[in-house]
């Protein structure tokens, strides 16, 4: 064999060796910058793997004549399951379940039916349902209460609601300022008739207690102290009671606020004749006007002013159906224009201070729904204004004066006090 055809033999072993190895490489990728792999992953994935599951939240109410088995079903859940969880949280009860209770249930959105039931029972009670693999459980959940003391002056100009609606408007809804008012009102009514007493430039200042939750709830709680300016005299209730007792209010003398008698015949009170001369609206002529004609619905309430004895109940001229009543000093109340008399409204009946004893009507020379009231003293009408002004309550025990006056000055301190701390002080004229 020649050289050159040995080193022939050679280059071709050589070459078949080097196809050899690039056949069984791998087939190579061409570089690719981070922009395209990032395309490229985006395009091999799908929504679903790359959002999380997010909750749903839906709202309900129950509805009236509803049953909770009936609101469950609706919201897809077994109606046996859930309720036998609601069963076993404290103070359940299926008979007392009221309409409109408010029900919120919640879902992750890759899941129809709901994980969550949070019923509102009350405004610091709810129950909370979990579903879980063996059913429903449930857990009550109570919402602590932060108690503070809350003082709100205001100087009336129209009303009382109108003086203590603007000045509470702050710390208090608008139905908890009304609850106010009518608190005040029926604190004070053996001594103020808050429809005629007050009036434009007398100062309100009351002091009371105000509870709150974190979810924004409001309670208004009890009132502490309250003083009130007319013309020159101040009048003041100051809640006090015995070591082992209810609270009563009593004045700045510890006089009871209690007497013998109720200032006004109606809670809810709104005068529409004053005692005096004015022009009949039915027989249009000028003529003595001898009680207090109070405007109000027809069928509301007509209570006693005052311990006493029915002496007559029935029809009366212009009076319409009337009612009298006799009392211990003398005096006798007479109510007229009734729609109709209460039971135990007939004559010798006794009836008690507070007792409902007929309801507001138009029978007889009446225009509109309004009671006439009248008090006569020695058979001859007395303004009731002036007539049952009666300031003698009980007076505090002699061993418990000296509290109450301790009491008392803590108490009208607060009205002093600026707003900071647990005390919120509020002032406006309405």
């Amino acid at each position: 064999m020649t050289t050159a055809t040995a080193r022939a033999i050679a280059y071709s072993a050589v070459a078949l060796l080097a196809l050899g190895a690039l056949s069984a490489r791998p087939p190579q990728v061409p570089h690719a910058r981070p922009a395209e792999l990032l395309a490229t992953a985006s395009a091999a994935s799908t929504p679903e793997t790359r959002r999380l599951p997010s909750w749903v939240q839906h709202e309900d109410t129950l509805g009236r004549g509803e049953s909770l088995g009936e609101l469950f079903e609706r919201l897809g859940v077994s109606a046996q399951a859930a309720l036998a969880a609601l069963r076993e949280t404290p103070d359940f009860d299926d008979r007392r379940v009221p309409a409109g209770l408010a029900v919120t249930s919640r879902n992750l959105d890759t899941d129809s039916l709901p994980s969550e039931l949070v019923l509102q029972f009350g405004v610091d009670r709810r129950v909370r349902l979990h579903r879980t693999s063996d059913g429903w459980l449930g857990a009550e959940e109570r919402l602590p209460w932060t108690t503070d003391t809350a003082a709100v002056s205001a100087t009336v100009t129209s009303t009382l609601y109108g003086a203590l609606d603007a000045a509470a408007d702050s710390l208090l809804p608008a139905r908890l300022r009304a609850e106010l008012a009518w608190t005040l009102a029926d604190i004070l009514e053996y001594r103020v008739d808050m429809s005629r007493d007050l009036q434009p430039g007398d100062g309100v200042r009351v002091l009371f207690e105000r509870s709150t939750t974190a979810s924004g709830a409001v309670r208004m709680g009890r009132v502490l102290a309250v003083r009130i300016e007319q013309a020159g005299d101040t009048l003041e209730a100051i809640r006090f009671g015995a070591e082992t007792g209810k609270g009563h209010y009593y004045d700045a003398r510890g006089r009871s606020l209690r007497a013998a008698f109720l200032r006004a015949p109606l809670e809810f009170r709104r005068i529409s004749s004053v005692f005096g001369m004015r022009k009949h609206p039915i027989l249009k002529t000028w003529r003595a006007h001898r009680g207090t004609d109070y405007a109000a619905a027809s069928g509301t309430p007509v209570r006693a002013i005052g311990d006493g004895v029915v002496i007559f109940a029935g029809r009366r001229s212009g009076y319409g159906n009337v009612l009298e009543v006799r009392h211990s000093n003398g005096y006798v109340s007479r109510y007229a224009h009734l729609r109709g008399f209460a039971r135990g409204g007939r004559r010798g009946a006794r009836v008690g201070i507070g007792q409902t004893i007929g309801y507001v009507g138009m029978t007889g020379l009446a225009t509109a729904p309004h009671l006439h009231f009248e008090v006569l003293v020695g058979g001859r009408q007395q303004d009731p204004r002036v007539a049952l002004r009666d300031k003698s309550g009980m007076p505090i025990e002699a061993g418990e004066r000296s509290r109450f006056q301790r009491q008392r000055a803590g108490l009208l301190a607060a009205f002093e006090q600026p707003p900071s701390g647990t005390t919120r002080l509020a002032s406006a004229s309405d």
